[in-house]
């Protein structure tokens, strides 16, 4: 960003920030104390200052900017007052990205305009180790939109942008943001689908999803949510992504009401979440439960056999039994600890757990063939012929592991294609 749009960007949350004031004197300061605040704020426009509709100028000892210091030092504003809840018009917008999602969203965000009437929810997959500051402070100078990642319990307000921290699930209440420790989901902490069901189950038909860049299928499920419950779905085209496989997982599976690319998207959004709602939903009984586990208040067996039927699979993350939950031609799994997979994320874990025990195998069986090696020559100089014929044998076993590491396998949720793009 250049020294130009910072200069800009801060000005414009300055004037939000005197907006807010104004708003905390109408409601604080007696009309004969107002008349002649808004009498010096003409004399200053008079003057040639630049005054922004209706802010005035507040001295030092004035209550309303000691009351507003407070409010800025307890890291809100008296926007938070005014909460959101099933009934009003606000919509919010939730938003997953995977691999390559930072450029994508640098792009995105950067598309939003100042006055964008909606919070947005990010939710990147990053490792436990991560922070996710630099994704934070690349977003916060992309646009003129204020990002920072949420603290637990915190309200949110719309024009704001809030990235889940690493190692968190980042959920929505009806006005509060919750982080909790749950299961991973798709083997990652924070997870697309836990956001995306909450966000559905607490503010159903206002929701507007969008699901970007990324590899195998997060996103799907918690988009399913979404449309069941009433939301808008939004898929960037596969072809404008770098890695299309969320995407591609989402329009096929879901449907959505948008494919667009990136640089169609902010203008998109902004008109969406300017529009009335559709009408409201009522979440369906599962979407609730699972939206319940993610918050841990939900982790037994009643809840998870509510889902589906126990199958002979074991979870890859905790070894236990695992229950298969369809929805339409997407297949998931869950036990009962909380850990969820769709079936493309178990294949690939399974595969990772397959190539990982032939790695051991392979080195087990070069070990033993070393062995037998040197044990087979006596010390007098005569071979054992039983030590070399299984020294023979361990080699056969060894090229064979080899030429399955080596085999070049495309996994089937590779190849798919897109049959429909719904606009």
């Amino acid at each position: 960003m250049t020294n130009f749009g910072r200069s800009q960007k801060a000005e414009a949350k300055k004037s939000q920030l005197l907006l807010q004031i104004v708003d905390a004197r109408r409601r604080f300061t007696p009309s004969s104390g107002l008349a002649a605040a808004q009498d010096s704020s003409k004399s200053n426009v008079d003057e040639g200052i630049p005054v922004a509709p209706d802010v005035v100028h507040l001295v030092d000892d004035d209550p309303v900017s000691i009351a507003q210091e407070r409010l800025v030092q307890r890291g809100n504003t008296l926007a938070t007052e005014k909460r959101m809840d099933r009934t009003n018009t606000h919509k919010l917008i939730v938003v997953g990205a995977s691999a390559g999602g930072m450029q994508a969203l640098k792009r995105l965000v950067a598309q939003f305009p100042a006055d964008l009437p909606a919070p947005v929810f990010i939710v990147t997959h990053l490792g436990p180790d991560a922070t996710g500051d630099a994704l934070v402070h690349v977003l916060d100078e992309a646009g003129p939109l204020q990002c920072h990642h949420p603290t637990d319990g915190e309200h949110f307000t719309k024009g704001n942008i809030y990235v889940a921290p690493s190692d968190r699930h980042m959920l929505i209440e009806q006005s509060a943001i919750l982080l909790t420790s749950g299961a991973r989901e798709n083997r990652y902490r924070p997870a697309i689908d836990p956001l995306f069901r909450s966000a559905a189950v607490a503010h159903g038909n206002r929701v507007i999803g969008v699901i970007l860049t990324g590899y195998l299928d997060d996103g799907t499920s918690g988009m399913m949510a979404i449309r069941r419950c009433g939301g808008i779905c939004i898929a960037q085209h596969p072809e404008d992504a770098d890695y299309a496989d969320m995407p591609r997982s989402v329009v096929v599976n879901v449907g959505v009401d948008h494919c667009v690319p990136i640089s169609s998207m902010g203008a998109l959004l902004s008109e969406l979440s300017r529009q009335e709602a559709a009408e409201d939903v009522p979440p369906p009984e599962d979407v609730v439960i699972e939206a319940r586990i993610a918050q841990r208040v939900l982790s037994d067996l009643p809840s998870v056999e509510a889902l589906g039927d126990q199958v002979p699979f074991n979870c890859p993350e905790c070894g236990g039994v695992l229950w298969q939950i369809k929805e339409g031609d997407l297949l998931r799994y869950r036990c009962h600890t909380g850990h969820a997979f769709t079936s493309g994320v178990l294949l690939a874990v399974q595969s990772a757990k397959i190539e990982e025990t032939l790695w051991t195998a392979l080195r087990m069986f070069e070990e033993r063939q070393n062995l037998m090696a040197t044990m087979s020559t006596r010390p007098d100089g005569k071979s054992s012929k039983v030590l070399a014929e299984r020294t023979k044998d361990a080699q056969v076993h060894i090229e064979r592991i080899r030429a399955i590491l080596l085999a070049n396998e495309i996994p089937y949720w590779g190849s798919a294609r897109i049959t429909t793009v719904v606009n």
